[in-house]
């Protein structure tokens, strides 16, 4: 029997100023649900509306990727820090966290992809927080920070297993936006915060209710820099994902 789907939402590769990078980024999320018995589905702004149509219907579980910054008028502001946007990008993510809301599906983002989640859910971010975006892929080893896990949380429960009391781990930091404690949607909670130049981040949020929705800030696929608890993340979103197809 095959794995559950699901779509990895990624930059459009055509418009990628190096596309052997862009591949390598893309093929990491790829690899995380391959892992762990998913089979990934990539989709870009560039996908042809008949496949994307097609990855939608057959998604059992969607993950937002990492990338550029969202339009920050998504989020009733004006830019104030925003760099580079994409907002065909924006449009293709908004329309599969939809599709994947409408079908209760397990959705997991990862760095933008955690502020996507935010957005989308009628939250706002911080635009630009100085000494959080390191070096770029394959240009120089990760900067790194403690990372705080709320205790009781489905993170801490996901990362500690034996010990849901939560704990502290040092996570790689690729990104200049973040979600402050202030910005969160209603019904997200933090379920992990570092401290920053512009005052506590949160580096995680979830869903009040029991339904699988995360998002990290940090970037677990790169495991030369992440602590391989965050391994049982990719393990229990894909689970997830199977589990939403087997109860249809």
């Amino acid at each position: 029997m095959s794995g559950p789907s699901i779509l990895i939402t990624i930059a459009d590769p055509a418009r990628a100023a190096d596309p052997e990078v862009a591949a390598r980024r893309s093929g990491l999320y790829a690899d995380a649900v391959a892992r762990h018995g998913g089979e990934p589905t990539l989709v870009s702004s560039g996908t042809p509306e008949d496949e994307r149509v097609a990855a939608f219907e057959g998604m059992g579980g969607l993950l937002l990727s990492g990338g550029v910054d969202i339009e920050p008028a998504r989020y009733g502001a004006t830019s104030a820090g925003s760099n580079d946007v994409d907002r065909e990008r924006d449009e293709l993510e908004a329309s599969a966290w939809a599709a994947a809301e409408a079908r209760g599906l397990p959705i997991l983002g990862i760095c933008r992809g955690l502020q996507a989640l935010n957005v989308f859910a009628g939250g706002r971010l911080v635009q630009d927080v100085p000494g959080h975006q390191g070096p770029a892929i394959g240009s120089g080893p990760a900067l790194t920070h403690p990372l705080r896990v709320a205790p009781g949380t489905r993170l801490a429960r996901v990362l500690f297993p034996t010990n849901a009391r939560g704990g502290v781990l040092e996570v790689n930091s690729y990104h200049h936006q973040a979600v402050r404690p202030e910005d969160l949607a209603p019904g997200l909670i933090a379920s992990a915060t570092s401290s920053s130049p512009a005052g506590e981040l949160v580096e995680a949020l979830e869903t009040r209710s029991g339904r699988f929705v995360m998002g990290v800030q940090c970037h677990p696929e790169r495991r030369d820099s992440t602590p391989e608890a965050f391994e049982r993340l990719f393990r229990v979103f894909v689970d997830a994902a199977r589990g939403a197809l087997t109860s249809r």
